[in-house]
């Protein structure tokens, strides 16, 4: 039997989780830190980040930045209240941070325009072949799994990995003086938002995953909730790699034309 979780511990501690969840965690950690350890941190917070490959991230990421709304919109649909307590915990959660989110993508134009990409390469430029790929497995699951696959893939995994990224750039003098004065504390002002420094929402998300799951979940779907996880892990990484990368000659000329 499926026995009910409620924690009873402090949110922001693994062991207040089931034991299923503590080693789902601790199995995704690799590939948490392929995104979190990433070299393109490292060269934001020295401040020596090329302007191609910042253009890049940019542009890549920005289909994920603006849809990430849609994705929690999504799962709100999945949800239906007085079903059991995971629906209804689920449910009040996305409605209220649906709305946090709203201003956000304007807050990542505002970084590209500080960071020198202009607002129009982000809404209309080509994205490098491959920095989809999150943004497309995000539309996936939100919209064809479970609901405690969806969050656990964006709300939990992808949200937390970016805070712990966002926190070690916003850190950052180097970075912080790479930037134009003029309206520097508006180009920073996504980082800041996401820096981990007191952020709950992916404790929330893993808390509204295991109330959804109880405490004693079939072992098939708690492997589905970490392949999950980790595909997020692996996109978000795979489309920095091609942040990197030399564009293909092809990718080029799409671009100019």
């Amino acid at each position: 039997m499926n026995a009910q979780f409620e924690r009873t511990g402090s949110l922001t501690e693994l062991t207040s989780y089931p034991q299923w969840a503590q080693d789902m965690v601790a199995a995704c950690e690799p590939a948490r830190r392929s995104v979190r350890d990433h070299v393109m941190w490292d060269q934001m917070r020295e401040g020596r980040i090329d302007p191609a490959t910042m253009r890049h991230f940019m542009v890549g990421t920005w289909s994920l930045i603006e849809r990430f709304p849609s994705f929690m919109a999504l799962n709100l649909l999945k949800t239906q209240y007085g079903r059991s307590p995971g629906d209804n915990l689920a449910r009040r959660w996305l409605v209220r941070n649906i709305r946090v989110e709203q201003n956000h993508a304007e807050y990542w134009l505002d970084w590209a325009e500080g960071a020198g990409v202009s607002r129009e390469s982000v809404l209309d430029g080509l994205p490098p072949r491959g920095t989809q790929a999150a943004a497309d497995w995000c539309h996936e699951v939100c919209g064809g799994d479970s609901l405690a696959a969806g969050i656990a893939a964006t709300n939990y995994a992808i949200e937390g990995v970016t805070g712990e990224w966002s926190q070690k750039v916003f850190d950052s003098l180097a970075y912080a003086e790479s930037l134009p004065a003029t309206g520097r504390k508006a180009t920073l002002r996504w980082l800041q938002l996401h820096a981990a420094y007191d952020d709950t929402h992916p404790w929330e998300a893993l808390e509204i995953v295991c109330t959804l799951m109880g405490t004693r979940p079939p072992a098939e779907a708690v492997e589905h909730l970490r392949e999950c996880i980790v595909r997020s892990y692996t996109s978000l990484h795979y489309g920095l790699e091609r942040c990197l990368a030399r564009p293909l000659v092809e990718e080029v000329e799409e671009q100019a034309a």
